[in-house]
């Protein structure tokens, strides 16, 4: 082949490998949460997801942790978002250092307070289990990470500083007693409810 065909073939080679970074670039695009990078799109067992919101979370005038939701599908409403078919996840960063059974406690009155008294009693072997996983991790420091996935099929997946904890919860009322944790009438935080519905 003459030199100048080479040369040609190389450069459409190069071209079409520049194309594809710029696209991949344009797929790994990251949201910065004070501080911490949350990707735009993330793949969950196969499936794509997409950075439905993102914020952070206070009490009083302290930041306790930033937290993202992915769905399948943007949605814009509490009941979108408990609807929404397919995997889920929420990924939380701490943004201080936190007695992590001080933690679960939160997330147990969190459910308590936004789900509807007739679920409960279902809900309590779940949130047993999961007031025991964190107890077990005693402290949660700054960086740490956690997330909550749903898994059709599987179940609730909680995963903490990279390590899936073992018997996901297969029941989908208790993933959806979870998120009621930020999107329910009674939320952890209300700006964060706003910011994980992509309103802000």
């Amino acid at each position: 082949m003459p030199a100048f065909s080479l040369l040609k073939v190389f450069s459409r080679l190069a071209l079409a490998a520049a194309c594809v970074a710029a696209a991949l670039g344009a797929s790994a695009a990251q949201v910065d949460v004070a501080g911490v990078k949350l990707d735009d799109r993330m793949d969950l067992r196969g499936s794509p997801l997409q950075l439905n919101g993102a914020g952070i979370r206070y009490k009083a005038i302290f930041k306790v942790y930033t937290a993202g939701l992915y769905v399948g599908k943007k949605v814009s409403s509490p009941e979108e978002a408990l609807a929404a078919p397919g995997p889920k996840r929420v990924a939380i960063t701490m943004l201080r250092d936190i007695d992590a059974n001080e933690l679960g406690k939160l997330f147990t009155k969190g459910v308590e307070e936004n789900s509807p008294k007739s679920e409960m009693v279902n809900l309590i072997p779940g949130l047993l289990r999961m007031g025991q996983m964190f107890a077990d991790q005693k402290q949660l420091k700054t960086g740490d990470t956690f997330t909550i996935d749903w898994l059709p099929g599987t179940g609730t997946v909680i995963t903490v500083r990279g390590v899936p904890q073992p018997d996901p919860v297969k029941e989908p009322a208790f993933f959806n007693a979870l998120l009621r944790i930020w999107l329910g009438p009674n939320p952890a935080d209300w700006k964060l409810k706003d910011a994980l519905l992509g309103k802000q």
